[in-house]
């Protein structure tokens, strides 16, 4: 990988500007996208985390190329999956197929993979779990 610039970093923060805009999602999640990497602490749910990513070279014929795994969770209030699943089919048709703009890497392909829903049974939290693939291009410096 580019000790410049991680193409998992690159690809989430695409994400987050892609997300970040979006009024209708702004509106399922309590009036602001609220995206994060750790759970907040004390936030009320309508919220979404970033899961786990993995990222794998994929590289063909001097192309350097990366292979993405990425998951999304869309926490809600307990007993209320239909919310985690209304924010969470929000970001599932803001993101499939999208043309993100990434810094230091194109993207090729991003892929809705999964949708499950889920309760957390120690908070009895709502969960939707989205998992995306990805393939990501390094630009070539200009």
């Amino acid at each position: 990988m580019s000790a410049a610039l991680s193409p998992l970093l690159a690809l989430r923060a695409g994400i987050l500007a892609r997300l970040g805009g979006d009024a209708a999602l702004a509106a399922l999640m309590g009036g602001v996208v609220r995206l994060y990497d750790e759970p907040p602490r004390g936030a009320a749910p309508v919220y979404a985390l970033f899961g786990d990513g993995e990222v794998r070279d994929d590289s063909v014929q001097g192309a350097r190329r990366y292979r993405h795994a990425l998951a999304l969770h869309v926490i809600a209030k307990p007993g209320s999956t239909r919310t985690a699943l209304d924010a969470a089919e929000r970001i599932a048709a803001l993101l499939d197929d999208a043309a993100l703009s990434l810094t230091g890497h194109a993207l090729v392909l991003l892929r809705l993979g999964t949708l499950t829903a889920a309760r957390d049974e120690r908070t009895g939290e709502a969960r939707a779990t989205l998992r995306f693939e990805a393939v990501t291009e390094v630009m070539a410096a200009a």
